[in-house]
């Protein structure tokens, strides 16, 4: 397996993105990479996104992109993995080249949401219908079942959820590509909309449109573009069961801490090498139960991290530092693409008022539905 490095980023502004189309965000995002990367062609493509049928009905993504993007007869495929597509989508961008099957491959992901009022079903198709849907019950309230279960097992608190909240618009605030650049207090989130109890509305990640792209190539050709050396240095996917209620317990996610155990093996590293990580916060219960999960914290101490502030830019443990999906925003197929590009520019030194102090090893965590499928890597900057 050859070396793999990140040369090229590039993504849109999150949000609702109106008068744009899926292909716009997409195309925009690819370019940026693209020229970012200062390579003049691409030896194959794949798209994460989780549901572009339904949310605008176009699917055949892969060649869509490619046709728009200019860049046939190229190969171009469309991954799906729920909220974890953009992270399987990198995935097999890296698998290709660290196997020499190419040299350039773009890795990216797209979600064009506000264009339906179904948002909440189309996600639920994420879930167990069978089990979950039929019955009425979608993702804010699986996690509102952990967020109880957590709160009931390790006498956590309301306002220790609002610090993941408070923590994360914070961070994004300072995010020039986020959807929410503004603070917001933990009265704020314990008095916004009740959701699905104990979740509010300020504890939930947004919908979004968005799209977000990387340029991954063999080491070699990233000596040669004399490009920051920020190196894919281990690659994990796994999968759990789909539906909560098959679990032995709603406070631990099984396949992130399959998936990490995995990158910590395959990095050579522990928890407390990483300098700076990227979670998937869809709600907050879900950063403070992946944080645990990841082996940052002792189980059941995730939340009181939050409440103290260990987890801000300028603490130990880095978490989030874009804004996450509650800030940053959530365009599904894009999120884990922006994920690392977050670490990318960490690691590079060029987060601006984000930037975590001497960062030289990264993580992104993203998975699916409730955790079914769960994507991580690890990058340094060598």
């Amino acid at each position: 397996m050859r070396d793999v490095a990140v040369i090229g980023i590039g993504m849109t502004q999150f949000g609702e993105l109106w008068g744009k189309s899926l292909k716009d965000i997409f195309v925009e995002a690819a370019l940026k990479a693209t020229e970012d990367s200062g390579v003049d062609h691409i030896d194959s493509m794949y798209v994460g996104a989780m549901s572009s049928g339904l949310f605008v009905g176009q699917e055949h993504l892969g060649a869509v992109m490619a046709d728009y993007l200019a860049v046939t007869p190229i190969p171009a495929t469309h991954i799906e993995s729920a909220c974890a597509s953009g992270g399987a989508a990198f995935r097999q961008a890296y698998l290709e080249v660290a196997s020499g099957a190419s040299d350039i491959v773009l890795a990216g992901g797209v979600e064009k949401m506000t264009d339906t009022s179904d948002v909440t079903e189309v996600l639920a198709t994420a879930a167990d219908q069978e089990y979950e849907v039929f019955h009425g019950v979608t993702f804010p309230g699986l996690y509102a079942l952990m967020a109880n279960a957590y709160m009931h097992q390790y006498k956590a608190t309301r306002e220790q959820l609002a610090a993941v909240a408070v923590k994360n618009h914070r961070n994004g605030a300072k995010n020039p590509n986020a959807q929410y650049r503004n603070e917001i207090t933990p009265e704020q989130v314990m008095t916004s909309t009740m959701v699905a109890d104990p979740l509010r509305l300020l504890d939930c990640s947004p919908v979004s449109d968005g799209a977000a792209a990387v340029i991954v190539a063999s080491m070699d050709v990233a000596k040669k573009m004399k490009k920051n050396l920020i190196r894919v240095k281990a690659s994990a996917q796994t999968s759990g069961t789909i539906a909560l209620h098959s679990r032995e317990s709603f406070t631990t996610l099984p396949s992130v801490v399959r998936a990490a155990e995995k990158t910590y093996t395959m990095a050579g590293v522990t928890p407390d090498q990483i300098n700076v990580v990227e979670v998937h916060d869809c709600f907050t219960i879900a950063e403070i139960i992946v944080s645990e999960d990841l082996g940052f914290f002792e189980k059941g101490k995730g939340a009181e991290a939050a409440e103290k502030g260990l987890t801000s830019i300028e603490c130990k443990r880095p978490i989030n530092t874009s804004g996450g999906l509650k800030a940053k925003g959530h365009p599904v197929g894009a999120t884990w693409i922006a994920q690392i590009i977050e670490i990318y520019e960490q690691l590079s030194g060029t987060a601006g008022e984000r930037q975590v102090k001497n960062a030289r090893i990264g993580m992104t965590q993203n998975m699916g539905g409730t955790g079914a499928s769960c994507v991580i890597h690890i990058l340094e900057a060598i």
